[in-house]
């Protein structure tokens, strides 16, 4: 058994707060993805690939949250091919999951500000030849996306509380740790 091993089965189980939090992230997902599905039915074939690949995506992103507050999320399962049961360093895993919570939380002041002091007044849409600028959402779509601002916030609390949890301290120089 090397260090690591011995280390990872000292790992304390999350609070119940972290635990709460991690599966709000999904929730929080949710709605916006489910109805961008709803308007495949609606919208022209040309975003369709863009609205099922946006709510993969998200969802994806949102559900790997939890692997913040269960086991798997420090131990690869074994049935992963070529990586199962190998452990999964920590120090990376908290450095990306602060990284995407802050870039979620800087894209949503961004829009929270930009909607109110019209910062950026048309955006790119990237989606279609020539496609017109779309009038700015009413309360119809907001609705959907308005849970998604506590996604940046509740994935940067579950990730220090990962971090605090799993990644060992660095010794300092000529320090043992003991």
């Amino acid at each position: 058994m090397s260090p690591t091993d011995s280390h990872r089965a000292e790992v304390a189980d999350p609070p119940r707060w972290a635990v709460w939090a991690a599966y709000a992230v999904p929730l929080c997902v949710l709605p916006s993805a489910v109805w961008r599905l709803t308007l495949l039915v609606t919208d022209d074939a040309v975003t369709s690939w863009y609205m099922i690949f946006l709510s993969v995506l998200s969802m994806g992103l949102a559900l790997s949250t939890l692997g913040l507050v269960h086991r798997w999320g420090q131990r690869l399962p074994r049935w992963v091919p070529l990586l199962g049961g190998r452990p999964v360093p920590a120090r990376p895993v908290v450095v990306v999951a602060l990284i995407g919570g802050s870039v979620l939380v800087a894209i949503c002041v961004y829009l929270l500000l930009n909607s109110r002091f019209h910062v950026v007044e048309r955006g790119w849409v990237g989606i279609g030849r020539d496609e017109p600028a779309h009038p700015a959402p009413t309360w119809k779509v907001l609705r959907y996306y308005a849970p998604m601002v506590a996604w940046g916030p509740l994935v940067i609390a579950v990730a220090a509380d990962y971090g605090r949890r799993v990644v060992r301290p660095r010794p300092l120089a000529g320090q043992r740790l003991g």
